[in-house]
């Protein structure tokens, strides 16, 4: 599909992916027919969550990103001079059909959490683990270390959620930063 750049000129829209689209064509009606017949399929099938299911989940990322923030001041304090405590930070990222919205009802949500270069693989499965061991919201906690992708699985308040862990390369995880990420 081709824009118009502002000069009256067509440019063409770029590919982002390995391989090119099978068709650049806009839904026809025939298209936009078929799609609203698949939808209210989906939803005979009970696959999409409810209001409160949804807000539910948003709920739970929104406590679990205060306990990562938690977390990491805590291993700070325990690592860093006092000062520099003050600009530290973490943060929960939702990937996966979460995050892209596609979703089924009841799916796992795939998070990762984000702390400076000084919070450690051993911090996140030793005193995160213990910390979320901690909470009454927690059930099904499992530690899987040494998987190809180090995980951290768990129930919170009934919803299913794995989380990895990636450090950045700084001495301090800055909010500035951390908010750049999240767009």
């Amino acid at each position: 599909m081709s824009k118009e750049n502002g000069f009256g000129e067509a440019r063409e829209t770029p590919c982002l992916g390995v391989s090119q689209p099978i068709s650049k064509a806009l839904p026809d009606a025939r298209d936009l027919r078929l799609t609203a017949q698949l939808v209210e399929c989906l939803k005979n099938f009970n696959l999409f969550e409810t209001d409160e299911e949804m807000h539910a989940r948003i709920e739970v990322l929104r406590k679990l990103n205060s306990l990562v923030k938690n977390w990491v001041r805590k291993v700070s304090e325990s690592k860093l001079p006092a000062e520099m405590c003050e600009n530290v930070g973490g943060k929960l990222f939702t990937f996966g059909s979460y995050r892209l919205g596609v979703h089924t009802r009841g799916a796992d949500i795939d998070t990762l959490c984000v702390a400076p270069r000084h919070v450690d693989r051993s911090d996140f499965f030793g005193s995160f683990y213990d910390m979320l061991k901690a909470d009454e919201n927690v059930t099904d906690l499992h530690a899987v270390e040494d998987a190809f992708v180090p995980v951290i699985k768990l129930k919170y308040a009934g919803i299913e959620l794995d989380i990895l862990f990636a450090r950045l390369a700084l001495k301090v995880a800055v909010r500035k930063f951390l908010k750049l990420l999240a767009l």
